[in-house]
């Protein structure tokens, strides 16, 4: 029985209670959790800008090998701050792979649903705009993708399809020029 302000896990009731948490005893699991759980928080608090969130991410992690867990008090304790560690470790690299970018307020206005009629619109648009450049000669359809689709540069675009500066320059001018013309026919208005 886990109660308040004393400590419940120690010695051979440590061995009765993970036994019962091991065979789906959710007071026995709250009597690890409740006496863990504080130390846990402060270790976490050092050594992670996230501690609540990597505590959470080691339950996860204990409550699925709890099962296979052999060992003492001493041994569960050094296996739940091992994995508390791993999981700090692990968000942190996940924080520095895909940091996070507070959005501008004025954004955050704009983030409402646009209307399903200009969706369609622009999809329709978007698709024959597509359709119009891959009619074009495929070494012209590449460069007005990289080149306008893309936004990259005359000499990202050359060093891409291996070409000279000049070479690309030309190939856009020639391609959107060609463009003109297929929309004119098509009866595109700009």
């Amino acid at each position: 029985m886990c109660l308040p302000g004393i400590r419940p896990v120690i010695g051979a009731a440590f061995e009765a209670t993970l036994a019962g948490a091991q065979a789906g005893s959710e007071e026995a699991f709250t009597c690890i959790f409740r006496d863990v759980q504080p130390a846990l928080l402060r270790y976490l608090r050092v050594i992670s800008s996230e501690p609540e969130d990597v505590a959470g991410d080691t339950w996860l992690q204990v409550t699925g090998g709890l099962a296979r867990f052999r060992g003492d008090e001493q041994r569960f304790r050094a296996w739940l701050f091992t994995i508390a560690r791993h999981r700090a470790v692990d968000r942190g690299r996940s924080r520095a792979r895909y940091p996070t970018v507070p959005l501008d307020p004025v954004m955050e206005i704009r983030l409402t649903s646009p209307d399903a009629a200009d969706l369609a619109v622009e999809a329709i648009a978007a698709r024959r705009a597509v359709a119009l450049v891959a009619s074009l000669p495929g070494d012209q359809a590449e460069v007005v993708m990289l080149r306008v689709v893309a936004g990259l540069d005359v000499s990202e675009v050359a060093r891409i399809v291996g070409k000279s500066p000049g070479a690309v320059r030309v190939t856009v001018h020639r391609a959107l020029r060609r463009l003109a013309a297929l929309a004119e026919r098509e009866g595109v208005t700009r």
